[in-house]
């Protein structure tokens, strides 16, 4: 179906809009491929005719093994989305917005578009993102492919169980999804996504009980430390937000990779959330610190590599996509107060930015 590319694809549909695989279960393999959008209007076609083929290229690679489970959602970022539809936009789509504080940083890189593939298999994934390539490659630029892998019992590469708190079931919709606060754009959702370095050497000269400390959990057990125990500085303390007496959940799908040989050690951190804000605020409390200064130990160890900001449009909405050409969007405004990046000194801000978990949810990890 054309599309006004004026209006939201659609939009005009009484029926909810499907979301992206967003909630999908833990798989045991992942590809996260980030690129930007090469300039020109043969590129911006490009980019706009595939937005309707994903779900139907998706069936037909994961159909070759439906036991697979291969999935595959697609992410805009804050410019490409102008480019792309112009107005509306989603309410919230703003670029990634760093954060410095001391020696800390969480970086903002390039990114227009973000594929996260998952499957049981390694061969679905890499097959899909192989098809994608050859679909888009002439429009774009790759800004940065990584394989992830699940690492035994879910753990990450410091040896901690990731994800732990992940919402599901009612609670994983109201957590990822959006509703009717942004309802032109219901159905889609937010993910930021961190590449992180770890110094596994320094990491491992602590002993059990210091790791412990910084993360929260037990290494073993992965049961959280008694708040009695626990430092306020621990990293599932400090990712846990709570607003109005009610815990603020996102969604992590988490997953480590790494180069033996050349000693890298990474996990790299994809979180959705119905608004941004949940995510920033946990990436305030971890930079910058809570109360400032209190800051997240495991960044002593860890250090972020990448930082983007996307949102993932409804399946409804990409299938509409038609090929017309954007209409020009508004020069963005000011953000408001509560919006805004904490300032590079590292004092604190109303908004800012936050990755959920390296290790799983509030309360965390």
């Amino acid at each position: 179906m054309a599309s006004d590319a004026s209006a939201t694809p659609g939009a005009k549909d009484s029926s909810a809009p499907v979301p992206q695989a967003v909630l999908q279960a833990l798989t045991s393999a992942a590809i996260f491929l980030i690129v930007t959008v090469n300039p020109g209007s043969t590129s911006r076609g490009i980019i706009r005719a595939f937005c309707p083929d994903l779900s139907a290229l998706l069936r037909a690679v994961g159909f070759r093994d439906v036991a697979g489970t291969l999935s595959c959602i697609m992410g805009i970022g804050s410019q490409a989305w102008d480019r792309l539809f112009g107005d509306p936009r989603p309410a919230e789509l703003h670029p990634f917005r760093e954060i410095k504080a001391g020696s800390r940083h969480a970086v903002a890189t390039p990114g227009d578009l973000v594929f996260h593939i998952r499957a049981k298999r390694m061969d679905l994934c890499f097959e899909m993102a192989t098809q994608i390539m050859a679909r888009i490659g002439p429009a774009v630029s790759l800004v940065d492919e990584v394989h992830g892998f699940r690492y035994f019992d879910d753990r990450d590469l410091l040896g901690f169980v990731d994800g732990t708190e992940n919402p599901g079931g009612q609670e994983a919709m109201v957590a990822a999804i959006i509703g009717a606060e942004d309802a032109t754009f219901a159905g889609g959702s937010y993910v930021i996504v961190q590449k992180y370095l770890h110094d596994i050497a320094a990491w491992n000269k602590l002993s059990t009980e210091a790791q412990e400390r910084i993360i929260g959990r037990a290494k073993l057990s992965d049961i959280e430390l008694d708040d009695a125990v626990k430092p306020t500085s621990a990293h599932n303390a400090l990712t846990t937000i709570v607003e109005d007496g009610q815990e603020k959940k996102i969604i992590r799908d988490n997953m480590p990779f790494g180069r033996a040989a050349d000693g890298e050690f990474g996990t790299y951190f994809i979180g959705y959330s119905r608004t941004p804000r949940t995510t920033e605020q946990m990436l305030e409390n971890m930079f910058v610190g809570r109360p400032p200064g209190n800051y997240d130990r495991l960044l002593d160890f860890s250090r972020a590599a990448s930082g983007c900001l996307f949102f993932v449009p409804s399946v409804t909405f990409l299938d509409a996509v038609g090929d017309e050409a954007p209409a020009p969007a508004a020069a963005p405004s000011d953000p408001p107060a509560g919006m805004r990046a904490p300032a590079s000194d590292g004092s604190p801000s109303d908004g800012s930015l936050g990755i959920g978990s390296l290790k799983g949810g509030p309360s965390h990890e």
